[in-house]
């Protein structure tokens, strides 16, 4: 596979866009580029687990080290699973979710040597997969012949880290083959359809009113009812892109039994569906949800499977089989008699309690790559709705789109973009979602939302310049919502211009790191400062009364790390720890606070300001807050890059206009 790092053929890749491509060359060419990312994660992957240290991955969250093994058993889906705790550095925020791939280790120190001087990391030779995580308890599905005792008695110090996701590439892979060798059936249809000009066949029947629904969030509604084949709602922030998409599926299953509704991650999948149950719809949830509450265990598979009438039966017979295998006899004919009728019993029950549990349920929901679980075979469906398809790649939508006759999409592409690891196969078109590509080819079935209930006009006003045309506005109502009279709803703290005493950090940007990026001291210090004078400002009792909340955002993870440090030490914030969130931009995807402070932290003499590049990673900080954004950065570095330049004049434009009394 070396060639897929040639230039030459990333350059011929490139000049290959500039031609007409047929749809089936074009996801030839995607899934090259997927073989691309995959290498370059998998190789990023091993030197990122042969060089950085336990401590490291430990509060970068992608590790639990140490952790005391719990007790093993079988859960409700027939899978050997074991207890995990963690017992250190319960502060720091982890990156374990449902269906991800972990692994074990243990390490062997030198007497009275600190973990940092561990001579020796072993990692067990399986793979098992995160099944549930809540708090600091996680539980893990182990294959069969995994040495569970081993883990629970281990004399040395144990381990969990994340493990390379195999899986979930092996699935995308797949399911391009399937839509690159599709013949004459829907799936063939709709990939010729996504990737051409051909038109969208619609159904023609008078619209249906929604007078709760502003006129866009209408028209969206409609638009998905009259679509054959595809619809996009495209849905900039604060414009109630999930309550439209809501009332769609609502609207959509009185036409229909049954729909399907993915999105990329977890987090995504939970919020739709717990916005369906609260409309009393039949939600049936694939996986486990990221946030651990009864809620939203009450509408899992998991959940379901164990409470319906025939588990109890279903149980005895698999633990009789357990029984059977670790017995004596396993080669006569008896046994294989026993074993024979005991597994199609089981098989049985498991079919007639699968066929139940979806043939009760109106809505099915997972993540894309959860939509081709073992518990999903054979089930097909009129309707997909994938939200935030603007965050997935194509190779994961054509996971789901197999199963469905037409597609709705809802997102927004001038927001985060999927993640790609592998820069040539960035550049050669592997970050461009199939959203996009429908955006472009088909804008007769994409419906813009133009009103938004979240900013105050000012803070709104120059993303809808910048990324909508101007096209979206604010609703009369939040229009001029802040939080003291007289006050900049939108401030540009320059730290170019702020002195620096003797004894205080400089303004100046440290790299610390490939895995972490870079840091700002002194940059991290001013942003709580600034924080706190607005606190005073405005009242330690009316910020608890009225729970005024807070989100400090920052691109980088040192800075994030950074600031969460400093307000975990600093006094003055006691109080109100639990209304303040910092985190990177993407830890704020879907989020919104009354108040956004965002530290960008590059400041260097050559203007270089790396990934803050990407525009729409920054259309996602700049539109977070409800009443009050402050941004803090070098205006000098910042402004080398003509979005920024922009952004900066804004600022000081509106402020010159609206004098501070």
């Amino acid at each position: 596979m070396d060639y897929l790092k040639s230039p030459n053929y990333l350059f011929f890749l490139s000049k290959k866009t500039m031609l007409q491509e047929s749809p089936i060359q074009l996801l030839q060419r995607q899934k090259v580029l997927l073989q691309m990312e995959y290498y370059a994660e998998k190789e990023s992957f091993r030197k990122l687990t042969e060089t950085i240290g336990i401590r490291r991955k430990t509060k970068r969250g992608d590790a639990w080290f140490p952790v005391r093994v719990g007790k093993s058993y079988y859960n409700s889906l027939n899978q050997r699973v074991v207890e995990v705790f963690r017992t250190e550095d319960l502060d720091v925020e982890h990156n374990f979710e449902f269906g991800r791939p972990v692994t074990f280790f243990n390490i062997k120190q030198k007497a009275d040597a600190p973990t940092s001087e561990a001579t020796k990391i072993s990692y067990y030779n399986f793979t098992g997969t995160v099944s549930y995580v809540d708090g600091e308890r996680m539980v893990v599905s182990l294959p069969d012949a995994a040495p569970v005792i081993d883990l629970q008695n281990s004399s040395t110090p144990i381990g969990c880290q994340l493990s390379f996701d195999e899986t979930s590439y092996q699935m995308m892979f797949d399911a391009l083959d399937r839509v690159i060798n599709a013949k004459n059936g829907r799936l063939a249809y709709l990939r010729d359809l996504f990737y051409t000009h051909h038109k969208a066949e619609r159904f023609a029947f008078a619209a249906t009113r929604f007078p709760w629904l502003n006129p866009t969030q209408e028209k969206a509604v409609n638009e998905v009812l009259w679509a054959k084949d595809v619809a996009v709602v495209h849905g900039p922030p604060g414009t109630g892109k999930t309550t439209t998409l809501v009332e769609a599926i609502n609207e959509t299953l009185m036409r229909e039994s049954q729909v399907m509704v993915c999105a990329q991650s977890n987090m995504a999948v939970d919020w739709i569906c717990e916005k369906l149950v609260d409309r009393g719809i039949n939600v049936l949830r694939i996986g486990n949800p990221t946030r651990v509450n009864d809620k939203m265990l009450g509408f899992t598979y998991e959940r379901r499977f164990e409470a319906h009438p025939d588990y109890d039966q279903l149980w005895s017979i698999r633990k009789a089989i357990r029984q059977l295998k670790s017995g004596k006899g396993r080669g006569s004919d008896s046994y294989h008699q026993k074993m024979d009728r005991l597994k199609s019993r089981a098989t049985e029950l498991e079919i007639r309690i699968n066929s139940e549990l979806f043939g009760e349920a109106r809505v099915v929901a997972s993540t894309l790559v959860g939509a081709n679980s073992r518990i999903m075979e054979g089930q097909k469906f009129t309707t997909l709705f994938i939200d935030e398809a603007a965050q997935a790649l194509e190779a994961a939508c054509w996971i789901a789109i197999r199963r469905a006759s037409r597609v709705i999409l809802a997102g927004d592409h001038c927001q985060l973009p999927p993640t790609v690891k592998s820069l040539p196969a960035l550049n050669a078109g592997l970050g461009k979602t199939l959203m996009e590509r429908i955006v472009e080819n088909k804008p007769e079935v994409v419906t813009l939302l133009k009103v938004q209930y979240r900013m105050n006009e000012q803070i709104m006003r120059f993303s809808s310049n910048w990324f909508y045309k101007g096209e979206v506005e604010s609703a009369p109502q939040i229009k001029y919502r802040g939080i003291l009279d007289y006050d900049y709803p939108i401030m540009w703290l320059d730290t170019s211009e702020v002195e620096v005493g003797d004894d205080e950090p400089t303004f100046n940007e440290q790299f610390v790191g490939e895995s972490f990026g870079r840091i700002n001291k002194g940059e991290a210090e001013l942003t709580l400062k600034s924080l706190e004078q607005y606190f005073t400002k405005i009242g330690k009792q009316r910020i608890l009364d009225e729970k005024i909340d807070v989100g400090v955002i920052s691109p980088y993870r040192a800075q994030v790390q950074y600031l969460r440090r400093l307000i975990k030490k600093g006094e003055f914030f006691k109080p109100y720890r639990h209304l303040i969130t910092v985190n990177t931009v993407d830890g704020f995807q879907g989020q919104e606070r009354d108040v956004i402070l965002i530290s960008m932290v590059r400041a260097n003499d050559n203007g270089e300001i790396g990934f803050l590049k990407d525009l729409r990673r920054m259309n996602v900080a700049i539109t977070r807050a409800r009443m009050k954004l402050i941004i803090l950065g070098n205006a000098t570095t910042m402004c080398h890059h003509k979005f920024y330049k922009a952004l900066f004049d804004y600022i000081q434009q509106i402020n010159d206009e609206a004098p501070v009394f």
